[in-house]
């Protein structure tokens, strides 16, 4: 494990919370349980890495968002089927 992004302590954890995620259409915000998550003991920040950040909006981006559960857990969310292969709308690689 690293250092803390926000203070840059090495008193970090990883833990499993609940994070809340608007839909990229708008249309909901649902909650996400069980999501991968940093806490810092040293400034108690509570963050998710970078790169679970992107599977999340990815994902979002690749299933069907019209009938999603308005709760759903980390792994359920990732286990749902895709409808394209990867994020065409990400420009970032």
């Amino acid at each position: 494990m690293g250092n803390c992004a926000w203070c840059e302590s090495n008193e970090v954890r990883t833990d499993e919370q609940s994070v809340y995620w608007e839909l990229p259409d708008g249309t909901k915000a649902i909650e996400i349980r069980k999501t991968p998550t940093i806490v810092c003991r040293a400034c108690g920040m509570v963050y998710q890495d970078e790169s679970v950040v992107k599977e999340i909006e990815d994902q979002l981006y690749l299933i069907n968002t019209k009938n999603l559960e308005d709760i759903i857990t980390f792994k359920d969310l990732m286990e749902k089927p895709r409808l394209l292969k990867k994020n065409y709308f990400d420009f970032t690689s």
